[in-house]
């Protein structure tokens, strides 16, 4: 029987990884973010849209959204503990959000090539219904997000 991989000796789960990041990631602590779940080419990530996230209309700005699918890119390209960056993305809002939805943004990895992926996020609300859909396109750059601990 073959043994097991050390798990020490392969690095870093994707959850310390995603802990790390959020330890550091004002952006989606300020915005209630919460990181679900994650591994290995994946993450889901939510948040609460608040009053301060309305826009003129009554409905989620699209800035917030947009921001969410961007935390859930980040989180699922950098789960391999490579520093990984978005080099860029589009969104398509298919409806609103509203005060008080729960949105659920959930990213998988669809092409990893060299440096360079490609992701695709779906949006949801509370009720599975989808708000919106997110292409994001990555790089990855120098260094580890938790430096000195993969063992490639």
């Amino acid at each position: 029987m073959a043994a097991l991989p050390d798990p020490v000796a392969a690095g870093p789960t994707p959850r310390q990884v995603a802990d790390a990041m959020f330890s550091r990631d004002h952006a989606a602590q300020a915005a209630g973010m919460v990181v679900e779940q994650v591994a290995l080419g994946s993450a889901t990530v939510t948040m609460t849209v608040r009053k301060d996230m309305v826009n003129g209309h009554d409905i989620c700005h699209g800035g917030y959204m947009a921001l969410l699918c961007d935390t859930a890119f980040a989180y699922a390209c950098n789960a391999c503990n490579q520093n990984t960056v978005a080099s860029g993305f589009s969104i398509e809002i298919l409806a609103p959000a509203r005060l008080g939805d729960t949105l659920v943004a959930v990213g998988v990895e669809q092409a990893q090539r060299g440096r360079s992926g490609v992701y695709d996020i779906k949006l949801t609300n509370q009720h599975g219904d989808i708000i919106a859909l997110f292409r994001g396109k990555s790089a990855r750059i120098a260094g580890e997000v938790l430096p000195g601990t993969s063992h490639a």
